[in-house]
């Protein structure tokens, strides 16, 4: 069995799905991939596993009853992951924003000794493509924000592409995790921060997606921005829960 897993929430991804996993299983390092899909009303749960007959022991699939939220099914993958003990754990979006080929580089610098490897959209300037302005300011702000509130030196709080090993994941009380949207991305990483855990950004080429709709909302936006504060609140007063 591999020691390193990517999970890739999908929900009405049928038009990336296949290329994603191809593309993941032909690296050259061995990976294998959780695929862990909302029930889409697209099919794409199907479609992944005709694929198992092709992938048996490289591909898996978890099928949730209805959409429940990002962070909710990155929680079920990592649960999963930690029960059959793989040493490290990628995230990463099904719609090829993130490069595949850059899980690579991700999982060298966790070997080299950072405990999570962030793949950063902003670590030398602002590497994103196809976003129009209004998205790349306000994730960008965000950034800012979410880096003054928390303290965290952290370029790129809410990237979705991202490695942990299992350690830090065991160590992190998952049930306990509020936020569903992408904030969900920031809590963990803070998480990991407040446990002095070794964080190391990777700069990336981030690409708007070219198939599917996108899942980003005013209420995911809204969790992120109002609440980074009370996550940090808690942090300091209840930091039993952290």
């Amino acid at each position: 069995m591999s020691s390193s897993l990517v999970i890739i929430p999908t929900y009405n991804e049928i038009e990336n799905a296949d290329a994603i996993i191809r593309a993941v299983l032909g690296l050259k390092k061995d990976f294998n991939v959780l695929v862990v899909d909302d029930n889409s009303p697209d099919g794409t749960a199907g479609h992944v596993a005709s694929m198992q007959k092709e992938f048996p022991n490289q591909l898996f699939l978890e099928v949730r009853q209805e959409k429940s939220g990002l962070g909710t099914a990155y929680i079920h993958g990592f649960k999963w992951a930690i029960a059959r003990k793989y040493d490290y754990i990628f995230e990463m979006d099904a719609d090829f924003s993130h490069n595949p080929t850059d899980l690579l580089r991700l999982h060298k610098a966790c070997e080299n000794g950072a405990d999570v490897a962030v793949g950063s959209r902003y670590k030398k300037g602002v590497n994103v493509v196809d976003w129009p302005l209004y998205r790349v300011l306000l994730s960008y702000g965000a950034s800012i924000y979410v880096k003054m509130i928390t303290g965290m030196r952290v370029h790129d709080p809410t990237a979705g592409f991202v490695c942990y090993k299992r350690k830090v994941l065991e160590n992190i009380n998952l049930d306990s995790i509020k936020f569903v949207g992408y904030a969900f991305q920031i809590e963990m990483k803070f998480r990991a921060y407040l446990k002095k855990y070794r964080i190391e950004e990777i700069s990336i080429i981030f690409r708007d997606r070219v198939k599917g709709k996108s899942k980003m909302s005013s209420s995911i936006i809204g969790e992120a921005i109002f609440g980074v504060m009370g996550m940090k609140l808690k942090s300091l007063f209840q930091k039993n829960k952290f």
